[in-house]
């Protein structure tokens, strides 16, 4: 057996302890991150503006006393549906009856006068022919023939207002719709000198939204729409949904009817009004709301998920991963949202392969694992951290 000298021995035992050591300085890079990325597209959009409304009445009509007198009685349950035509309210109609049945009176005694005449006048005309009675007498029954025509008008003409004045004894309806509570009792004095209030019905189906919108946006859309950037929705074709005070998407669309022709000084808005279907009287009048309106169609639109932007106090961006599978942060104005999607008006052209999930993994600069999008599911622009700027 052949011995090894102990120096040798030493030298080789040194060797390994050093190749071993550089083995342990240089461990193995980690792999690059997993990214969930989407390749954006230019597609048509149809572009809508969500403005802050009320709701208000399609008609409104106050019920007042068309007549002096105490009211009697109220007919109808406050806060119910009434038709139009239907009883309210009864004044007391003693003294109203009373002056029509002496106008009735008046235009019967006026109508036994006028047939006095009328055959005054029959009998004078063959004595006139033959002489046994004188032109001046004729002429007088004539005249009194004409005077009771014009006394039965007259008593006529003042039966029918007194039948209009009986009539307003009996408040009806104006219109259809929700009556108000009784602004008046049993009682009291109404119409003395005024038409007094006594309630309020509201026409609720349909129902109108006011809503209001910046002039500036009315410019630039009117000026994109100019420059052929964007298509107009169309008359037939735009459409008006509603999201009510609890964040509930109304179930019936509405239809626009008109824009104002004036912008508010005070608020530099102006004001459009839209129409609701309320069949089942779930909107009210003076309720806050949301419209979406359909203003105008992009052919060329570019939409992101909702979570892909990054907003910050500079202003909102997005990651793109690059051809080298490098992140870069990019600069993007996102304004209008399409559904669960924003709309981006610049900062993209289309084919860029954005980062949706792995925000805290995507920094500028890193090399990622890009790998396709499965669904809506991801990391929220809050969970997101602020993007650091590529050196």
């Amino acid at each position: 057996m052949t011995s090894v000298p102990r120096h040798t021995a030493l030298v080789i035992a040194l060797s390994l302890l050093s190749a071993c050591g550089d083995k342990a300085a240089a461990p193995s890079a980690p792999p690059p991150a997993t990214v969930a990325v989407l390749t954006v597209h230019p597609g048509t959009v149809t572009l809508s503006s969500e403005l802050p409304g009320r709701t208000e009445a399609s008609r409104i009509a106050e019920v007042r006393a068309r007549t002096a007198g105490i009211v009697l009685q109220r007919v109808y349950q406050e806060g119910g549906d009434v038709k139009a035509g239907q009883v309210l309210f009864r004044i007391d109609p003693a003294q109203f009856q009373a002056s029509y049945d002496s106008a009735q009176a008046a235009v019967g005694k006026a109508e036994a006068n006028l047939a006095q005449a009328d055959l005054k006048v029959k009998r004078y005309k063959p004595l006139l022919a033959a002489q046994a009675v004188s032109q001046q007498e004729y002429d007088d029954a004539v005249t009194a023939q004409k005077q009771a025509a014009a006394d039965l008008a007259t008593a006529r003409a003042a039966r029918t207002n007194a039948g209009l004045t009986l009539g307003y004894a009996t408040v009806t309806a104006p219109i259809s719709g929700r009556v108000s509570r009784a602004l008046v009792t049993e009682g009291a004095l109404v119409g003395q000198g005024e038409a007094t209030p006594m309630a309020t019905v509201q026409q609720l189906d349909p129902i109108y939204v006011t809503i209001t919108q910046s002039s500036t946006d009315v410019l630039k859309l009117q000026r994109a729409l100019a420059e052929g950037k964007l298509k107009s929705a169309g008359k037939d074709q735009a459409r008006v949904t509603l999201v009510t005070e609890d964040g509930q998407v109304y179930p019936q669309p509405g239809k626009l009817l008109f824009s104002d022709v004036s912008v508010d000084q005070s608020t530099g808005t102006v004001s459009m009004r839209a129409e609701f279907p309320n069949p089942n009287k779930v909107l009210l009048p003076g309720m806050y709301v949301r419209a979406r309106l359909e203003e105008a169609v992009n052919n060329a639109a570019i939409t992101v998920p909702q979570q892909a932007i990054v907003r910050t106090n500079e202003g909102s961006t997005v990651l793109i991963v690059g051809p080298d599978n490098k992140v870069i942060s990019q600069n993007v104005v996102a304004n209008a949202n399409d559904g669960n999607n924003w709309v981006v008006s610049s900062g993209l052209k289309g084919g860029e392969r954005i980062v949706v999930e792995g925000f805290q993994k995507a920094k500028p600069g890193a090399v990622v694992n890009p790998q396709p999008w499965q669904g809506p599911v991801g990391e929220t622009p809050a969970a997101a951290p602020a993007p650091v700027a590529a050196k």
